[in-house]
């Protein structure tokens, strides 16, 4: 294992400058660099195929090979192929390699000590992924990846003074970062009421178990004692988000159960099932935009499934229009499921029909209610719960229309705070869904800026010192009531 003597200023590009050293001067096997996401990888790989163009048929010929989870899988399992005789393989990856795959061949691993982790902050609902240093741990990891079928060299592009004394021994733990809420959902499921004294291995942070029973109790699966009801029994029984489990039981009712049971399938699987090739992507953007559905990203969703099923679930339909097959079988898998789970319930199953989407809507409204975004008079949206301001990914089929009422999957940090999976909702339907949750505003009673909205969402309703209960515990009525 080697050190840098000195720390990095650009770490990309000493990795590669790392890589054509090895390549120029080493003794043959195979290098893999851990980069941390994909328009990383992407760059990383047009650097080097430009580098090794340069330098023409005086040096081995070296293959370059990313991996990321967006990847086909077809071209992930490339990296397992041998080296033709006389040329070096590099695999590009994220910390994908460092455990979930074991790749014969490689000697020489090169390490620049960062990795993208996901946040979650309770207080907005928002998804962050952050680039931040490995643990020990990792890096221990990352550097048993070289030569595991031989003598490897590990070179850590940090120093060992780093290596000792920044980095933590262990990664913060998932608990510690996550929405919780399912997980509430499913510990009540199992009869356990006292969440703050239940013996977590990693306790997480109070705030978010506060925000967890908060949505729970607005989604109707727990009652003013904090314990399950009926609903939430049902909720607790599908393997998603507690909102999804809510849209889709709602779905019965709105008759339009076979459409929400696909989108809920759909919006499960890891990652996006389009496919974005870096040197195809005016291709890619115009086979999606021909899925897009006026009403929004979830329908659009509908669409993709519905038209792979009228194509007899090919795999070359799927190639042809830049979908990712793996990730379509995974939602048919997750679908299979949950109609196992509805049947069990006895809950119909029953279409909408094609002409009106307007009832799934409705149900996306009944379990998204807390995500709801109003548009701003100045640019992009505000959340309705916290004020934040959000705006509509350019990827969404919803960019650039500006409707006036939206409902979005999640929140996600890049370069702005943009809304996941957006769909147009009536300001009504709300208040028809959620009724404790949000009013009509009174127009006698309040500001002009309040009656242009004419919506008030009633979420503060927690804020009373016992009104809401994270224990079973009964506090006295005047005693404030803290967590810690």
């Amino acid at each position: 294992v080697m050190f840098s003597r000195e720390p990095e200023t650009d770490y990309l590009d000493s990795a590669l400058m790392t890589v054509m050293q090895i390549h120029l001067t080493e003794p043959p096997g195979d290098i893999l660099l851990f980069l941390t996401g994909q328009e990383e990888i992407d760059t990383a790989c047009e650097i080097l195929y430009e580098r090794m163009k340069a330098l023409g048929s005086m040096v081995p010929e070296l293959i370059i090979l990313p991996v990321y989870s967006s990847l086909p899988s077809e071209m992930q399992s490339r990296i397992f192929e041998p080296a033709p005789p006389g040329a070096r393989k590099i695999v590009i990856s994220t910390n994908l390699a460092e455990t979930s795959v074991t790749i014969d061949g490689i000697y020489y691993v090169i390490d620049p000590g960062f990795v993208k982790q996901n946040t979650y902050d309770a207080k907005s609902g928002l998804d962050q992924l952050v680039v931040t240093p490995i643990s020990q741990a990792q890096a221990k990891q990352r550097a048993g990846r070289a030569g595991r079928t031989g003598p490897g060299k590990c070179y850590r592009l940090f120093t060992e003074s780093a290596f000792r004394n920044e980095m933590l021994p262990n990664s913060v733990p998932e608990i510690q970062r996550m929405n919780l809420s399912a997980m509430v959902l499913q510990l009540k499921a199992m009869g356990i009421n006292d969440l703050i004294g239940f013996g977590f291995m990693d306790p997480p942070p109070v705030q978010t178990l506060i925000a967890s029973l908060e949505l729970l109790h607005s989604l109707g699966a727990l009652d003013n004692e904090g314990l399950l009801t009926r609903i939430g029994r049902k909720m607790a029984e599908f393997p998603m988000s507690p909102e999804l489990a809510k849209a889709l039981l709602a779905s019965v009712e709105y008759g339009c159960s076979e459409e929400v049971l696909t989108i809920a399938a759909m919006l499960s699987v890891e990652g996006t099932v389009f496919y974005r090739p870096k040197e195809k992507q005016a291709a890619a953007d115009a086979k999606k935009a021909k899925f897009h559905q006026p009403e929004g990203d979830h329908l659009t969703l509908l669409t993709v499934y519905n038209s792979w099923k009228a194509a007899r679930f090919s795999n070359s339909w799927c190639f042809d229009n830049f979908l990712q097959y793996r990730r379509l079988r995974s939602a048919s898998d997750i679908r299979k499921q949950m109609v196992g789970i509805m049947d069990r319930y006895k809950q119909d199953i029953v279409s909408c029909g094609e002409r009106n989407f307007d009832p799934v809507r409705r149900a996306l409204c009944a379990g998204f209610f807390r995500h709801t975004a109003k548009r701003d008079p100045q640019e992009g949206y505000k959340t309705l719960v916290e004020g934040t301001p959000v705006y509509i990914h350019p990827s969404s089929a919803l960019f650039n229309k500006n409707p006036e009422w939206v409902i979005y999957h999640g929140l996600v940090m890049t370069s702005k705070e943009y809304m996941r999976e957006v769909t147009v909702v009536e300001a009504r339907w709300l208040v028809e869904v959620a009724p404790t949750f949000f009013r009509v505003a009174d127009a006698t009673r309040i500001s002009r800026r309040k009656r242009n909205e004419r919506l008030e969402p009633l979420y503060n309703k927690f804020e009373k010192p016992n009104e809401w209960r994270i224990s079973r515990v009964r506090k006295p009525r005047r005693s404030k009531q803290t967590f810690g």
